[in-house]
């Protein structure tokens, strides 16, 4: 079951959860050492989508343009496997409608995106040492 909040409208232990999960995949599991709290996930305009106790979860930012930005894409190692993260990606394409979205996907993700409408543009480019591309939908 997909469940849904606004940056404002999350709990502490959802929120707690949310980041404990992507500090998980990718600070440790990805041996990247990066701000993950970066003071946009409980701005109003920010929406949060994840799967039971948080197995899986994304965030959709509205950035200042308007353009929707999906980012923080993952799912627990235990988890993985069983179709969470498309159903997060089907939910967040239903939530963002026709509105102009982009993420930054890691290059190996690229066909994952593409199933829900989105584009490559541009050349791929290294963040944190994994090899991203831009995507854009609308």
């Amino acid at each position: 079951m997909i469940r849904t909040a606004r940056g404002g409208e999350l709990t502490a232990a959802e929120l707690e959860a949310i980041l404990v999960l992507r500090t998980a995949v990718f600070v440790v599991e990805q041996d990247c050492a990066y701000q993950e709290v970066d003071g946009r996930d409980t701005l109003s305009t920010t929406w949060h989508a994840w799967t039971g106790d948080v197995d899986a979860c994304l965030r959709v930012l509205t950035e200042p343009d308007g353009t929707r930005r999906i980012g923080r894409v993952c799912t627990a190692a235990a988890a993985r496997g069983k179709g969470l993260a498309a159903e997060l990606m089907a939910a967040a394409v239903a939530e963002i409608g026709d509105t102009p979205s982009v993420l930054d996907a890691q290059a190996y993700a690229r066909g994952f995106y593409e199933r829900f409408g989105y584009a490559a543009v541009g050349d791929e480019f290294d963040e944190d040492g994994i090899p991203h591309i831009r995507m854009v939908r609308g």
